[in-house]
């Protein structure tokens, strides 16, 4: 009888992982990217893309497995009965048997396979918890820190919306000075229709040959910071209610009247003291495990059986954040 041995990529503290576990993997991370290779060529180029993150999260999970175990970790068999009659009630599974055959024909894997798998994301969740994200807090001294440090991120931006009239003047070959004095004169009649009382949204809808017409000549509302200098430097010289005189652009004659103005308004500390702790907290979170894994690399005993996946490994760790060195 043949005997298939398999053959053993790495060594942790060691724990093997091996060619199978690899492929597995890669497999997994493939169909996680919704990608169906449909040459070898096509596949290769996938395998080359998933595989340093492959290897990297594969070596990392055993090392927070073996710490799990360390600490006395363990999947009892009345958790695992726990999961799986849940899993089995969420997808509409009666029996075990139907399970397991799913697992089969959809997986490849048994249901032993299986229970080692759910064992090994429970100990290293339970590390990520444990050992982890208790030991990350934040203190209202640092989240009132955090606020006015990023008061930018808080803050509703001035606003201003306006009414316009546009009298166009037609394009042609050269410049025609009597329609641009035409339209200039319509223009400067408007203006003083405007002065005299009339309802600027009302002279829009009958005058302007702008689209924003059919809404009174209303546009906006804009963002100052977005506004051309231009146009900021005009609203900075109106009040709100007030007209600006005839002023030239590419299109044509314009008027404006400011409709509205906002100014930059921060949104009080009170109500974005949860947004902030999540967000200090996710930092945290990832620069505490980034350390915390690094440091179980460094007390690894790490064997590499293959040169070409050790420099997946290193192409891996070279993506990874960089952690500040203790003070």
């Amino acid at each position: 009888n043949a005997r298939v041995i398999e053959r053993i990529l790495v060594k942790v503290n060691g724990e093997i992982i091996t060619q199978t576990d690899l492929e597995d993997r890669q497999v997994a991370a493939i169909r996680a990217r919704g990608a169906q290779p449909s040459t070898n060529a096509e596949l290769f180029q996938l395998l080359n893309e998933v595989t340093p993150e492959v290897i990297g999260a594969a070596v990392d999970e055993l090392l927070l497995v073996q710490r799990g175990k360390e600490l006395g970790y363990q999947l009892s068999d009345d958790q695992f009965r726990d999961f799986l009659d849940n899993l089995k009630e969420e997808n509409g599974f009666e029996t075990d048997e139907e399970f397991t055959q799913t697992l089969s024909q959809q997986e490849g894997i048994t249901l032993d396979d299986f229970r080692r798998l759910v064992e090994r994301q429970m100990l290293a969740s339970q590390v990520q918890q444990i050992e982890i994200l208790n030991r990350v807090a934040i203190t209202d001294v640092e989240a009132r820190e955090y606020y006015e440090s990023h008061i930018a991120d808080f803050t509703e931006p001035a606003t201003a919306t306006l009414r316009e009239i546009i009298i166009a003047v037609p394009e042609t070959d050269g410049t025609n000075l009597m329609v641009d004095r035409q339209a200039r004169s319509r223009a400067t009649e408007v203006l003083q229709r405007l002065g005299n009382g009339e309802d600027f949204a009302e002279v829009a809808q009958t005058v302007s040959d702008s689209p924003s017409k059919d809404n009174g000549g209303l546009i906006g509302p804009f963002q100052l910071s977005e506004i051309s200098d231009t146009i900021r430097e005009l609203i900075a010289t109106l009040e709100v209610g007030d007209t600006s005189d005839v002023r030239r652009t590419p299109q044509g004659y314009q008027i404006l009247k400011l409709e509205a103005l906002t100014e930059d308004l921060a949104q009080p500390f009170e109500d974005v003291r949860d947004e902030i702790s999540n967000n200090v907290f996710n930092d945290r979170r990832l620069e505490e495990y980034s350390e915390y894994l690094e440091n179980l690399r460094e007390e690894a005993i790490i064997e590499w059986k293959s040169e070409d996946l050790q420099k997946e490994f290193e192409a891996f760790l070279a993506t990874q954040p960089a952690v500040s060195p203790p003070i």
